[in-house]
């Protein structure tokens, strides 16, 4: 294959038509930038489609799970029982309180959150004593905490195990906070991803589902916590707050009007954007599925949906997966590995004493793992180039 002499395919690219351009002229040509009607207009796209009670419009994926952790009640010592098999945000909000995140494995098939390990972490910690220590960090951790909340990470557009998780949350009295920001559009036993704890967000980084460029969702049925979120967004002004009232100590999260324009329209396209993924998966499962060496994902009949966020394979633990990396870059396919474990990074080893070997399934999986190029927009001869390329390099 004389892949030299062909242009390099796009690791992912955002949809967007002329609808989307337009309609961020529109808002230019208004005197509302911030806090209009595109973010109004954004939210009941969410509310009206999902049947959501309530839906937030924030500046990313990474605020919305913020702000539901301070919705929590979720403060310095808490424990939150969450996955090491993720994007750092989502223990990266823990830490911003101060909180302990409470990690526990993966199941080896899906990368969710290992439920079995998540009810017998809530079980031990609730507890106290030398049961609870054998889940807490080596180190950074003044003891005594009190569980608050499990969030579960559903990893690369497949919904966690819901009814497990539901029943540990119930059981324990804790809060359950969905981070569905890679899972718009798929749905668990025919319900929605973000419906499926207390509190579900989104986001629209331009690799996802849809894209606002930046910006988030957050999702709720609770009314006390939506209102307090939605102070929390606009500097921690409550509703009868006046402009430099501000009841709580809140945040800068708004997202723009611009940003929303391109939310709202690409919210009535999103059937269309989910099809157009689903139909790059099935050529890369009809390509992939017979490929000495690899493994590709694996979808259980539970997640009657899937909203493909990215495509990411699994190499044989004899295949040295930054060599074949290296062989596809310089052929024109990028990849990236896909997920590094949270534990492992630098400043969660020296904060808590995180060492390899602490979640070996995350780590197996974390070194396997290989996302190659996805997007919606991608042609099935594109697809075949991928493939073919991949299986040269192996």
């Amino acid at each position: 294959m004389n892949d030299k002499k062909l242009p390099r395919i796009n690791m992912s690219s955002p949809d967007l038509t002329e609808a989307e351009r337009q309609a961020v002229i529109s808002v230019v040509e208004t005197r509302y930038l911030s806090m209009g009607p595109q973010v109004r207009a954004f939210e009941a796209a969410f509310r009206d489609l999902f049947d959501f009670k309530h839906a937030i419009a924030v500046n990313s994926g990474t605020a919305g799970l913020h702000l539901c952790v301070r919705a929590a009640g979720i403060g310095a010592g808490d424990y939150v029982i969450t996955t090491p098999f993720s994007f750092i945000a989502s223990s990266n909000v823990l830490l911003y309180e101060n909180a302990v995140p409470v990690f526990v494995d993966i199941d080896p098939e899906t990368g969710n959150i290992d439920t079995r390990m998540a009810a017998a972490a809530a079980k031990d910690l609730q507890t106290g004593g030398a049961a609870a220590q054998r889940w807490l960090p080596r180190r950074g951790v003044a003891g005594g905490g009190v569980l608050k909340a499990i969030l579960p990470v559903d990893v690369f557009g497949q919904p966690a195990d819901y009814a497990a998780l539901q029943a540990i949350a119930d059981t324990s009295g804790i809060k359950l906070i969905e981070d569905s920001c890679e899972a718009l559009g798929s749905t668990y036993k025919n319900r929605p991803a973000g419906a499926l704890g207390d509190y579900g967000v989104f986001a629209f980084y331009p690799n996802k589902q849809i894209t606002t460029g930046e910006g988030g969702m957050i999702v709720t049925n609770d009314d006390q916590a939506a209102e307090f979120m939605l102070a929390l967004r606009n500097q921690g002004r409550a509703p009868d707050d006046t402009w430099l009232r501000h009841t709580y100590l809140g945040y800068n999260y708004r997202l723009d009007e611009m940003s929303a324009a391109i939310g709202a329209v690409q919210m009535t396209r999103l059937d269309d954007l989910l099809k157009a993924r689903e139909q790059v998966a099935d050529w890369y499962n009809q390509r992939l599925a017979n490929v000495a060496g690899v493994e590709i994902p694996h979808i259980l009949p539970e997640t009657t949906r899937m909203s493909w966020f990215v495509y990411v394979i699994r190499l044989d633990s004899g295949v040295q997966r930054d060599t074949i990396a290296a062989r596809l870059t310089e052929r024109g396919v990028p990849v990236r590995p896909y997920f590094a474990p949270i534990h492992l990074q630098p400043f969660m080893m020296e904060r808590f004493g995180c060492q390899p070997g602490d979640f070996p399934v995350t780590e197996d999986l974390g070194a396997r793992g290989l996302a190659l190029p996805f997007s919606g927009k991608m042609t099935e001869d594109e697809v075949e180039r991928v493939c073919q390329t991949l299986q040269e390099a192996l």
